[in-house]
């Protein structure tokens, strides 16, 4: 018999095997480039995902090491928000798009443009 123990991820946040071949073959051009993630007020629920390419993290941000060249950054204002989020990309018909499986939000618009998390 042999027992197992639950070990809880410690990560902030994950990222699909798509998602993980998607924003590779974006910085593949751009070395040293990472993607920050963060959060805005916006919408009629709340907050909206802000994802973007940049050169380096802010000082309070949290690096979240993906790959061995693919690192996020996540503002430190988002982290409560943002905590076990599943980041997915999938095609959806020709286009491409990035899906949040954050299991925090308990609110989000028709629309999908925001989310809230109560």
């Amino acid at each position: 018999m042999s027992v197992e123990t639950f070990v809880p991820s410690t990560q902030l946040i994950s990222l699909t095997d798509s998602a993980v071949k998607h924003f590779e073959s974006k910085l593949k051009d751009k070395p040293g480039q990472i993607i920050r993630l963060s959060t805005r007020v916006s919408g009629c629920t709340g907050y909206a995902y802000v994802l973007d390419f940049a050169d380096s993290a802010k000082d309070d941000d949290e690096i979240v090491e993906i790959s061995p060249v693919l690192n996020v950054a996540i503002a430190a204002d988002a982290t409560d928000l943002l905590k076990n989020t599943e980041i997915d990309y999938v095609q959806e018909g020709v286009n491409g798009v990035i899906k949040y499986n954050n299991p925090n939000v308990v609110d989000e618009c028709g629309c999908g443009e925001s989310f809230n998390v109560g």
